[in-house]
């Protein structure tokens, strides 16, 4: 299994940007995907997960109605769309998968395998 994240980079507050995560080696279909961030000095926090099938979602409170979500499970791949950037949503963004379903707790320990990473940059 591999995870790969991508499309981060430098973005004005106010900005947009949109993440992927492409999946290979898996079904997509049957796995849940979550997207992580750990900012400097901070703990990995959960953003954002979105389940299998019926692709119900889940937000953390600090980005609910900035970011959304979907999944192109033929294309292996999750898109995390980002709006409204805010200098406090710089950090290394990482996608993750379990089987199926989100969890609201979204602790790093519910989750399976993980990507590599991409870096966000919200300069004020």
């Amino acid at each position: 299994v591999q995870l790969q994240a991508s499309g981060g980079g430098l973005v004005q507050a106010g900005g947009s940007l949109t993440l992927s995560c492409a999946a290979s080696g898996i079904t997509l279909d049957y796995y849940a995907i979550g997207w992580f961030r750990q900012a400097p000095g901070e703990e990995r926090e959960g953003v954002s997960c979105i389940s299998s099938s019926v692709g119900s979602t889940y937000y953390g409170d600090s980005v609910k109605g900035r970011f959304v979500i979907s999944r192109d499970n033929a294309k292996k791949t999750v898109y995390l769309q980002m709006n409204s950037l805010e200098p406090e949503d710089t950090a290394v963004y990482y996608c993750a998968i379990r089987r199926f379903i989100c969890l609201p707790t979204m602790q790093n320990s519910e989750y399976n395998y993980w990507g590599q990473g991409t870096l966000v940059t919200v300069s004020s």
